[in-house]
C-alpha cells in the first residue's frame, strides 16, 4: 500500500521507541527494506538488523523520521534556505508567522 502524498506516517518519537517500528512504517509505505532504508543512507542488511531488534543510532532515526514520516526530501534542503527560516524567525517573527499559517493553508487546500 503506498502512501499519499500529503499523508504522514504517525512515529513513537521517545526513546523508548518499539524495535518493530521501522518495519511497520517501511511496510505502511509499501516499500522493500532497499527503498526504504537506501533513502536515509542505511544498507538493506543494516535495516534489516535495525528492524530484527537492534539499536537504531540517533541521526539514522532521525533521518528516517524526517524522510519517512515527516516527507522531508532532505536532497532539497540547502543550508542557505535555513540561513533564511532562522533570520525570520528571529528578525521577522510575525512575517514567518505569517508565511507559516499561509502555507499551511496552501498544504490542506492541496
Amino acid at each position: 500500500m503506498a502512501r499519499l502524498p500529503n499523508e504522514r506516517i504517525a512515529m513513537n518519537t521517545s526513546k523508548s521507541t518499539d524495535k518493530s517500528e521501522p518495519r511497520e512504517i517501511r511496510r505502511k509505505l509499501g516499500l522493500n527494506q532497499q527503498q526504504f532504508w537506501s533513502k536515509i543512507g542505511v544498507t538493506q542488511s543494516g535495516g534489516s538488523r535495525y528492524e530484527s531488534g537492534r539499536n537504531m543510532p540517533r541521526p539514522v532515526r532521525e533521518l528516517l523520521r524526517l524522510v519517512h514520516v515527516e516527507q522531508i526530501d532532505i536532497q532539497r534542503i540547502k543550508r542557505e534556505d535555513m540561513d533564511v527560516i532562522e533570520y525570520l524567525k528571529s528578525e521577522e517573527s510575525e512575517l514567518y508567522k505569517t508565511l507559516k499559517k499561509s502555507a499551511k493553508a496552501k498544504k490542506k487546500t492541496g
